[in-house]
């Protein structure tokens, strides 16, 4: 009687240690992945935010010293799908949009900035907002520093065309977060070595798929939901990040025209 007793209460003296040793387990697991979420959704974007503001201002600087010149614009390439807070690299559709009809020929730049180099501001007054614009979607290199970043083979600031740009909407910066707010008559000003370019709110798609290209075509429309865009040759601007919020499902669109 007294050895089983003491074997009962052996196991059960194994049975809470292993309960406890699982219990100290799983709070830690949980204080790391609570580390881990709070770097990656606060300390990133306070970096990004510091960094993004401090291009700016750099930028800003120097377009004061330099003296009036061409405006440095960004070469042109194959456009890829649109993309958000995903990694660029989703897929690129087999061929990019063709150029406006009819759109004018640009002068050579001085000295055209390099692909993931900011080379413009934009703000968006009613955000408070005010973020650098580099060439390019790439995850690492552009969108997670906090920038925009602009899809190649889109058009420059101020040209005809589409100037299609992509900014997280959550992390690292987050710059585009609250477009949604965005509504129809808001100004989109972009900047360039003192040239200004303002834009007006024109149209808001709420959500396509991340691979509806026709969102940053020359004249965007949606080839997804096409009641959604615009059927005529213009200067427009597009937004596009993830949407919903901490998801990289689809994608939220924002238009705008050239004022003139």
């Amino acid at each position: 009687m007294v050895v089983q007793g003491n074997g009962r209460r052996a196991r059960r003296a194994g049975l809470a240690g292993a309960l406890w040793a699982a219990a100290e387990l799983t709070v830690t697991v949980g204080v790391v992945v609570l580390l881990l979420v709070v770097h990656q959704v606060w300390w990133t974007n306070r970096q990004a935010v510091a960094a993004a503001q401090e291009q700016v201002r750099a930028l800003e600087s120097g377009w004061a010293r330099e003296p009036d010149g061409p405006v440095e614009e960004p070469v042109q390439s194959v456009a890829p799908a649109p993309a958000g807070e995903a990694e660029s690299g989703t897929g690129a559709p087999s061929s990019s949009p063709e150029p406006s009809a009819g759109a004018p020929a640009r002068a050579p730049a001085a000295r055209p900035p390099a692909r993931d180099q900011a080379y413009a501001v934009l703000r968006i007054p009613r955000l408070g907002l005010t973020v650098p614009v580099a060439r390019g979607i790439d995850k690492r290199a552009v969108l997670d520093k906090g920038y925009a970043g602009q899809y190649p083979g889109t058009a420059g600031p101020g040209e005809r065309g589409n100037f299609a740009l992509a900014g997280h909407r959550n992390t690292h910066g987050e710059p585009f977060r609250y477009i949604n707010r965005l509504r129809a008559g808001d100004e989109l000003i972009v900047e360039v070595r003192g040239r200004r370019y303002t834009y007006v709110v024109g149209k808001v798609l709420g959500e396509t798929t991340e691979r509806d290209v026709g969102v940053i075509a020359p004249v965007p429309r949606s080839l997804v939901k096409p009641e959604y865009g615009y059927g005529e040759p213009g200067a427009y601007i597009t937004l596009t990040t993830c949407t919903p919020e901490y998801s990289s499902k689809y994608r939220l669109v924002v238009w705008g025209t050239l004022r003139s």
